[in-house]
């Protein structure tokens, strides 16, 4: 599921900036941006990504500026010593004549700062951690939003759906009829030389309209829309449930399409609201991928 925030705060270690994007994905898949004085606190990120989120590709970027830093500490010493050893070396194992460029010096990554320690202080964690609690609380908030817009989408699909369920339901009083005369024409011609008794022949004829008739797929499609309106209605996650439902819904709505495709205008009536469903389910599928 889409989802954005942005917390910041300042404390006695200095000031964190944590931003939080996410894109669909059907899994969790987390990837984390922050340096190298933070890589310690990397379990205890994941974890509390994990805790507030189950699904979505998550992008979360960690920006920490120590306070010794934004006061202007000045000269990262062992840095620089560093370079003008490094200087020193290289000319002597090559033999060729080389004087340090303090400009080009003083623009190496931190260069004008003190040297970071290797380990994260208790200060400092604790100021990340506090602050990614914040932008996951906001961040879950985004995505609660977007998610209630999306429900109320999906709501109106399957409602469109079990309206159209019924429309087909009314037309068909009409079409069963039709399709057993239409048989019954068919069958007497194609059988008109062959002497067969005119009551096995409707009684072939009734057998195959009533292998036609598209009642038992109307009704489950109708109990498939209003399960679907609970499950959208009680909440909880529901992304991974909704598609064998969908599946079963498109099912249906194929195998009536197959029954009444040679049912004159009725069939036509009915294959314009089994296309309309077609495109609901459709669309109710690539939102559930949105939903957590």
């Amino acid at each position: 599921m889409t989802g954005f925030a942005r917390a910041r705060r300042a404390g006695t270690a200095g000031e964190v900036t944590i931003t939080i994007k996410s894109v669909n994905h059907r899994s969790l898949d987390t990837h984390l941006h922050m340096g190298q004085e933070l890589e310690m606190l990397e379990p205890v990120v994941r974890r509390m990504v994990r805790e507030a989120a189950s699904r979505g590709h998550v992008n979360v970027r960690i920006s920490f500026a120590a306070a010794h830093a934004a006061s202007g500490a000045g000269l990262n010493r062992p840095l620089f010593e560093a370079y003008l050893a490094a200087v020193k070396t290289a000319a002597e194992e090559y033999g060729t004549p080389a004087q340090p460029d303090f400009h080009a010096a003083l623009q190496i990554p931190s260069m004008m700062a003190p040297p970071r320690d290797t380990d994260t202080s208790e200060d400092t964690a604790q100021l990340v951690t506090q602050t990614l609690a914040e932008a996951l609380t906001a961040f879950n908030e985004f995505r609660e939003r977007e998610g209630a817009g999306l429900l109320g989408l999906m709501r109106e699909c399957a409602e469109r759906i079990e309206q159209r369920a019924i429309e087909i339901e009314s037309c068909r009083e009409d079409v069963t009829p039709w399709l057993r005369r239409r048989l019954e024409e068919r069958l007497g011609d194609l059988l008109a030389n062959t002497g067969l008794d005119p009551q096995r022949l409707a009684q072939e004829a009734a057998i195959l309209a009533d292998r036609s008739d598209i009642a038992e797929e109307t009704g489950r499609l109708r109990v498939h829309a209003r399960e679907l309106l609970s499950m959208l209605g009680n909440g909880g996650e529901i992304g991974k449930k909704l598609d064998f439902l969908l599946q079963e819904m498109n099912r249906e709505t194929n195998t009536i399409l197959s029954k009444t495709s040679g049912a004159g205008e009725l069939g036509l009536r009915i294959t314009a609201l089994g296309l309309e469903n077609k495109t609901d389910i459709e669309r109710i599928r690539e939102q559930a991928l949105n939903i957590e």
